[in-house]
């Protein structure tokens, strides 16, 4: 199954991580679970950056589904540019999206995918609104 970036989504946020040895499998290129942590690490960082890093005693996000497609093989050495992007804001949930490329290949990506956020009361351990102020960020 392949799942596209829309069209419609709005820019938010992007980094540089290295490519690290360990990233690699056994076949030499970098493990597919790795592209996930990319992602993942871009998304903290966004969420960090913006003020919404999560509270275990309070409310924040949570990823209820997620997915990359693979395009092209990251190998070590490499640096990799990680493009954030969010849309869809709906009562307790909005989307992210991330690209991949090489720092050294600017356009080429190498992987794309994303996630369904959602909005927790960690204590009640249920959804809950959007913040207003997370939904002005994440609306196109």
């Amino acid at each position: 199954m392949k799942i596209e970036i829309p069209e419609v989504k709005k820019f938010a946020f992007e980094m540089v991580m290295p490519v690290r040895w360990g990233d690699m499998d056994a076949m030499g290129h970098v493990n597919n679970t790795v592209y996930f942590r990319y992602m993942e690490t871009a998304r903290i960082e966004w969420l960090s950056a913006i003020g919404a890093v999560p509270d275990p005693k309070g409310h924040g996000p949570v990823i209820v589904n997620a997915f990359c497609n693979f395009y092209k093989q990251l190998e070590y050495p490499a640096d990799v540019l990680v493009k954030m992007y969010v849309s869809d804001p709906q009562r307790t949930t909005f989307e992210t999206w991330c690209t991949l490329e090489r720092v050294d290949q600017p356009g080429v990506i190498s992987a794309a995918g994303g996630a369904t956020t959602i909005w927790v009361d960690f204590q009640q351990q249920k959804a809950v609104d959007l913040p207003a102020g997370i939904r002005a960020l994440v609306t196109p």
